[in-house]
C-alpha cells in the first residue's frame, strides 16, 4: 500500500505541473486583460497608458516565464494578487475566505445523493420493471433533463417567495447570529438543486451495476446454499456492484463543481464559484486560474481516494 501511495503522489505532482501549465497556456492566449474593459474607451485612458499598466504586472512577459515565475511563487504561497474582484488583495486570501463555503456544499450534496442514490438504484435493480423501479426511471430522467439554473430558480420562487419557507440566498441570514439551524436552512435549496442531477446519475448506474451482478454464477450458487435473498443481495451483491459506481462518484466531482459555479451565483452563496464568474467577467486571469488549479486537484484527489475505496469495499483488491 505504501508503495502504491507513492507512486500514486508522484503521478499526481506530474499531472497537477501538467494540467497547471495547460490552463496557463489557455487563459494567456484569451484576448484582452484586466484593464482593456474597464479603462479603455472612457476617453481618460490611452492604449499606451493601458501597455505600461500591463507592463507593470508582468503582461508584457512571453506566456512560459510568466508560467515558471507563478509557479515559483505557488511553492513560496504567494498565488498573486487579484486584478479586478478585489483588487491588490491575495488570491490565496480571497480563496482561503470562499473554499470553505464551497467545499461545504459540494460535500453535503455529494452525501446526500450517494445515501439517496445508491438505495434508489438497488430498489430498481432488485424490483426490475416493477412499477416503482419505472416511477425511479422516470425521476432520473427529469434530474438528468433539468436543467441547473431553471430548477434552481422555481425553487426559489416556490419556496422562498410564494411559501416563504426557505431563505432566498446567502449563507447566514443577515444581521442575526449565525447558527446551525439557520445555515441548514440555506443549504436546503442549492443542496437540493446541486444534488438532484447526481441522484439520477448515481442511481441509474447503480441500477446497471446491481443488474450485472445479480445474473452472475456466484449469486446462483450462493443462493443454492440455502442464503436468504437478503443476505446474497446485502453481503455478496452490492460490494461487488460498488466498484463501478465509487469510479462514477469520483469523475462526477468537476460536473458538480460546474453546477456549484451556476447554483452558487444563483443563490449568493459565498463560495468560490460566484467569485470565479466574476473572475471570467473582469479579466481577473489570477483568480480564475488559482479555482482551476483547485478544481483540477480535487478532480486527481478523488480519483486517488476513489482507488483506495476499491480495497475497501472489495477485498481481492491489494495494493502492493
Amino acid at each position: 500500500m505504501q508503495s502504491f501511495l507513492l507512486r500514486r503522489l508522484a503521478q499526481m505532482a506530474v499531472l497537477m505541473i501538467a494540467i497547471s501549465a495547460l490552463i496557463f497556456l489557455i487563459i494567456s492566449f484569451v484576448p484582452g486583460g484586466p484593464f482593456d474593459t474597464a479603462l479603455f474607451g472612457t476617453g481618460t485612458v490611452t492604449k499606451l497608458q493601458i501597455d505600461r499598466l500591463n507592463e507593470m504586472i508582468g503582461l508584457n512577459r512571453p506566456w512560459y516565464e510568466r508560467y515558471f515565475l507563478w509557479v515559483a511563487k505557488m511553492g513560496q504561497g504567494d498565488w498573486g494578487a487579484s486584478w479586478g474582484v478585489s483588487y491588490g488583495q491575495p488570491v490565496i486570501t480571497i480563496i482561503g475566505d470562499r473554499l470553505g463555503a464551497t467545499l461545504l456544499l459540494m460535500g453535503v450534496s455529494t452525501a446526500v445523493a450517494v445515501v439517496l442514490a445508491i438505495p434508489l438504484g438497488i430498489f430498481s435493480a432488485v424490483r426490475q420493471y416493477s412499477f416503482l423501479d419505472y416511477l425511479v426511471t422516470a425521476l432520473s430522467y427529469f434530474g438528468l433533463a433539468m436543467p441547473t439554473f431553471w430548477f434552481g430558480i422555481m425553487m426559489m420562487i416556490i419556496f422562498s417567495v410564494q411559501l416563504g419557507w426557505l431563505p432566498t440566498s446567502g449563507m447566514y441570514t443577515a444581521g442575526e447570529e449565525p447558527t446551525l439551524i439557520d445555515l441548514v436552512k440555506h443549504l436546503i435549496m442549492p443542496v437540493t438543486v446541486l444534488s438532484l442531477i447526481e441522484i439520477a446519475v448515481v442511481s441509474r448506474f447503480m441500477r446497471s451495476a446491481m443488474l450485472d451482478v445479480l445474473s452472475q454464477d456466484f449469486l446462483r450458487t450462493a443462493r443454492a446454499k440455502g442464503l436468504r435473498e437478503n443476505v446474497v443481495i446485502f453481503r455478496h451483491a452490492i460490494r461487488n456492484a460498488l466498484i463501478p459506481v465509487i469510479t462514477i462518484v469520483g469523475l462526477r466531482i468537476p460536473v458538480l463543481f460546474a453546477g456549484a459555479v451556476v447554483t452558487e451565483f444563483i443563490f449568493s452563496w459565498p463560495g468560490m464559484g460566484q467569485i470565479f464568474i466574476q473572475g471570467v467577467f473582469a479579466s481577473d486571469w489570477p483568480i480564475v486560474q488559482a479555482i482551476l488549479v483547485i478544481t483540477s486537484f480535487l478532480v486527481v484527489a478523488s480519483n486517488l481516494f476513489a482507488d483506495l475505496l476499491y480495497a475497501v469495499v472489495d477485498p481481492r483488491i491489494r495494493y502492493s
